[in-house]
């Protein structure tokens, strides 16, 4: 770990929430009146990860379905904006820990995400993050979303930083893609939906945010 390290740019969906599940369910929903089935298989690996505008396009695409892509898009997001109304997306294992411990360390925190901002604030309001997280970079912030590196650039900048002053954490291979684009040290916690991606690329590999800070904050 270098001592250089100034910052942590944690994604969201996967790595801090607990939301796949949820998407998967509201994707099957989505989809279920073009009578598509959509598979576990299907959306782990094409799905998971990427942000909603670009799903669309690919199940648009590969489901054949008689809609555009912005279409489908916006029920989705809709579906997502009702959920989140209710309530937030309950925590990964270890998350509340993980954020504090950083912030005990003096490292500043940024939620850099592929999905979109309302996620991101019902989970800082709800969980009392808004004095922890001091920047936040969603899907509605960059014109090229994960796997493209724009919104992990956009938060270097904005915090002032640079790549080697921070490291990410990341839960898919897109993320990771991003991060490691944008010239960031990068370690990944696969889930149960993106265990099959390839993390060849990231720094270390952690089966669980706990396992991570005892490893590499822990020690700072």
């Amino acid at each position: 770990m270098s001592n250089d390290l100034k910052a942590i740019l944690f994604d969201h969906d996967g790595t801090l929430i607990n939301s796949e599940a949820v998407h998967f369910a509201l994707w099957q929903q989505v989809l279920r009146p073009f009578q598509v089935e959509l598979t576990e298989q299907y959306y782990n690996d094409v799905m998971a990860g990427i942000p909603v505008p670009q799903n669309a396009i690919d199940a648009v695409r590969d489901f054949t379905l008689p809609i555009s892509a912005e279409e489908l898009a916006e029920s989705k997001q809709l579906l997502t904006k009702a959920h989140l109304m209710k309530g937030p997306f309950p925590l990964m294992p270890g998350a509340d820990d993980t954020l504090k411990r950083c912030k005990d360390k003096g490292l500043r925190l940024a939620i850099v995400t592929g999905g979109s901002r309302l996620s991101v604030m019902r989970t800082m309001e709800c969980y009392g993050y808004e004095d922890i997280i001091e920047c936040v970079v969603a899907v509605e912030d960059v014109e090229r979303s994960k796997p493209a590196p724009d919104c992990y650039l956009k938060a270097l900048n904005e915090m002032g930083l640079s790549a080697s002053e921070a490291m990410a954490v990341e839960d898919t291979e897109h993320g990771l893609k991003a991060a490691v684009a944008a010239g960031l040290r990068c370690v990944a916690i696969p889930t149960a939906q993106s265990e099959t991606h390839d993390f060849s690329a990231a720094s270390a590999q952690y089966s669980n945010l706990s396992d991570w800070v005892r490893a590499e904050i822990d020690c700072l």
